[in-house]
């Protein structure tokens, strides 16, 4: 029971990193690597805030506008300084492995002695649940606001945009804004779930977080009233019980922990073929009537 919901606490809280990357990638289709920075960036924040005696809420916020903040600089690097939407992302991941170095003065700050939100006698899985369905719903909210319809589309088209007289460049920026704050979010909680915060622990957020929401958005596409920051939440879930079982009978072939990266990336690759449509089969049939010629029919189904 203790193993079902760390992975549950872990699931529900890699999944405002999904619902953020899926911001990004699903809806601004901008492949935002910056991600990458700003979650161990929000645990840098939120853990030398708490060291310094800061209260753990206000730490959250503080590491959430930090985020906030690199992301609106990734945006301006893509639309003032036409740099690519990629190259722009992965300029500043790199930059922020320094400034994150900067604000810890380290590479691993430990937060076991220091007050956090967890040590309040409120199990995690409850204080995890309720901020990822404030996250949610206000994201939902938002996305049917006149502002959240111009996001989803300039991704869809940003020429018609531009057309009706917006700016597209400001709501490309405010977009990856909302993303980066909310990986920041995501990281100031690790850090104090984890008791440390750590130059490295954002190695591959932007890979683990695509992966959750294609793996949730393969496995129920088909179930049309369930709004995407939904299928983000279980594709995390589910992607956080995979890696768990992974771990826990991978010894059987062979597989240590030290294979977790690779598994990650098999992982991802499955999702995205799944995602694509490469992994059908097709049941040919043959009709023969009389002395007419034969008739061909092709059934497609798609595997989950």
């Amino acid at each position: 029971m203790d193993v079902l919901i760390n992975i549950l606490e872990q699931g529900l809280l890699f999944s405002i990193v999904a619902i953020a990357v899926y911001i990004t990638y699903k809806i601004l289709d901008f492949p935002d690597m910056s991600v990458d920075g700003t979650f161990p960036m929000g645990a840098a924040i939120s853990s030398t805030l708490l060291v310094n005696g800061v209260n753990p809420w206000i730490s959250i916020i503080a590491a959430a506008i930090g985020g906030a903040i690199a992301g609106a600089i990734t945006g301006f690097l893509h639309v003032k300084f036409k740099i690519d939407n990629l190259m722009a992302g992965i300029l500043m991941m790199i930059g922020l492995y320094s400034i994150n170095l900067r604000i810890m003065g380290k590479a691993n700050v430990p937060l076991f002695n220091v007050g956090n939100i967890f040590k309040s006698g409120i199990p995690a899985v409850v204080i995890i649940l309720i901020i990822l369905l404030v996250v949610k719903l206000l994201l939902d909210v938002y996305l049917k606001t006149k502002s959240g319809f111009l996001l989803i589309a300039v991704g869809d088209n940003e020429q018609v945009v531009s057309s009706i007289g917006v700016n597209k460049d400001l709501v490309k920026i405010l977009g990856l804004v909302i993303s980066n704050g909310l990986a920041a979010l995501a990281g100031a909680l690790m850090a104090q779930y984890q008791g440390f915060s750590d130059v490295g622990m954002g190695t591959g957020t932007v890979v683990m977080g695509l992966a959750a929401v294609i793996i949730g958005s393969s496995l129920f596409e088909k179930i049309s009233f369930i709004k995407a920051t939904t299928l983000s939440i279980f594709g995390a879930i589910i992607y956080k019980c995979a890696i768990a079982l992974v771990l826990k009978y991978g010894s059987v072939v062979g597989i240590t922990a030290n294979d977790l990266k690779l598994m990650t990336a098999i992982i991802v690759v499955v999702a995205l073929c799944s995602n694509n449509g490469i992994f059908k089969f097709r049941k040919k049939k043959t009709l023969v009537e009389g002395g007419a010629q034969n008739v061909k029919s092709e059934t497609t189904i798609q595997s989950v």
